[in-house]
């Protein structure tokens, strides 16, 4: 199928979405690529059909790899050098199967978690998921610009200000590459994830970190639990597991595939999609895990133990590392991070405010708007308490993160455990209970490390 010819409508159910009321090729989400990407046909190599359902998962992971992420992992290897690689690793499991449900939620119906949401609560409900969610996008792409805007001082000398207003140009590389295609959008991700991976991958080297220390890393030990200032930090890092705009994402660009609607055509995406997904996730888990090995091999064992801030990092480890080039290729990728962030943020905004409301909007007014929300308070912060003021302004983002992942979470996981809306790709009853759980441990651990920032 191609657009001029686009697929059919999602199906509709009459009893399981309570408050459907629109119908047609308009309930399509994104609607200007839905089904825009081939795919062979079900006789292709396994080779084919796996290249031509690759893209949406990078486009995901890159919200495991955001600016956000790499205090509470500098900080972690630090501190306490190897010993929470393992809550990465179990904090990416978690991802994977959350991820994984968002992807077979949006091909098993149809809808994007946004429309799901929209059919299923009445309007009130939808409302405050609506403002939630746009509470949560402005966090997030405040956390970019903040990461851009000390990408681009740490590189060219910019002050933080100069550098989050220039930050407003990914909105045209946005409309740009999306009217190539979304295949050119995938391709601008996955090669700016390749920089990111190739930094770390050099930095790694150059730190030649013990490998036996490393694999111990990621068993996990009693004294996680036990130390309370080590526990405080795995629970950042678990925290900033799952973004609340991820969820929404991820239901909505799986339906860019022009895979055949039906049963067997949507079970084979499901396969397809979820391994995508969990590659690419894969990815991720090597980038946190990096910059805590990074941070554990050039800080820990050196007497820098309290480099918790990015520009710490960046100061300290062409010196400690002996590779001058060491402290450019951190900038780098931190530039690279952020310039993602904000691709696949624009999208999530465009999702959300047009499945809630049904409202369109020009997708550069969209981005024009989101970003001029996320500058404003970089550069009142700025202004009032300097350059020390962004960091707390990047954990405040992350708090309120923290506190819209419930409207995220609960709903996609009451979705795809209802039969009557997911007919035969229903999840299994352990499944289900599996999730129930991993959303328990992501809620009470966000609440707690809310509770802690706050207090």
């Amino acid at each position: 199928m191609t657009p001029d010819h686009p697929a059919p409508p999602r199906p509709t159910q009459n009893t399981a979405w309570r408050f459907e009321t629109t119908s047609g090729s308009d309930q399509n989400s994104l609607p200007e690529v839905f089904a825009s990407v081939q795919v062979p046909q079900a006789r292709a190599s396994w080779l084919r059909r796996l290249l031509a359902f690759m893209g949406p998962g990078y486009m995901v992971s890159v919200g495991y790899m955001d600016p956000g992420n790499w205090a509470t992992d500098l900080q972690g290897g630090a501190q306490f050098g190897y010993t929470l690689l393992a809550v990465i690793l179990l904090s990416n499991f978690m991802a994977v199967l959350l991820q994984s449900l968002s992807a077979r939620l949006g091909i098993a119906t149809g809808r994007d978690l946004a429309q799901a949401c929209r059919d299923h609560f009445p309007p009130a409900v939808n409302i405050v998921l609506w403002l939630a969610c746009e509470l949560a996008i402005t966090a997030c792409d405040l956390a970019e610009v903040i990461g851009t805007a000390v990408a681009l001082q740490l590189l060219f000398g910019l002050p933080l200000v100069m550098g989050a207003v220039i930050s407003v140009l990914d909105a045209f590389i946005v409309l740009i590459l999306m009217n190539r295609g979304f295949r050119y959008l995938e391709a601008f991700v996955i090669g700016l994830l390749s920089i990111i991976a190739l930094c770390f991958v050099a930095q790694v080297v150059a730190a030649h970190p013990p490998i036996a220390a490393v694999l111990a890393g990621f068993m996990p030990r009693a004294a996680i639990v036990t130390n309370s200032q080590m526990l405080y930090i795995a629970i950042g890092i678990i925290g900033a597991t799952v973004m609340p705009h991820n969820l929404y994402l991820h239901s909505s660009i799986v339906q860019t595939r022009a895979f055949s609607r039906t049963e067997a055509g949507r079970r084979d995406a499901i396969r397809w999609a979820t391994w995508d997904s969990t590659i690419a996730l894969m990815l991720a888990l090597f980038i946190n895990a990096a910059i805590l090995i990074v941070a554990a091999a050039a800080f820990h064992t050196s007497g820098h133990q309290d480099v918790a801030e990015i520009e710490d990092a960046y100061r300290l480890l062409s010196p400690i590392l002996g590779l001058g080039i060491a402290s450019t290729l951190f900038a780098v990728a931190l530039l690279a991070a952020g310039t993602n962030s904000t691709v696949t943020g624009t999208l999530a905004g465009q999702i959300i405010m047009e499945g809630f409301l049904h409202l369109h909007m020009p997708p550069w007014a969209r981005r024009l708007l989101t970003r001029g929300l996320a500058i404003a308070p970089v550069v009142v912060v700025t202004a009032l308490y300097g350059d020390q003021g962004v960091g707390r302004l990047l954990m405040f983002s992350q708090v309120i993160l923290s506190m819209q992942l419930p409207f995220a979470v609960i709903p996609l996981v009451i979705f795809v455990s209802d039969r009557g809306k997911m007919g035969p790709f229903v999840i299994s009853r352990p499944v289900t209970l599996l999730s129930w759980v991993v959303t328990a441990v992501i809620l009470a651990l966000n609440f707690k490390l809310l509770f802690d920032t706050l207090s």
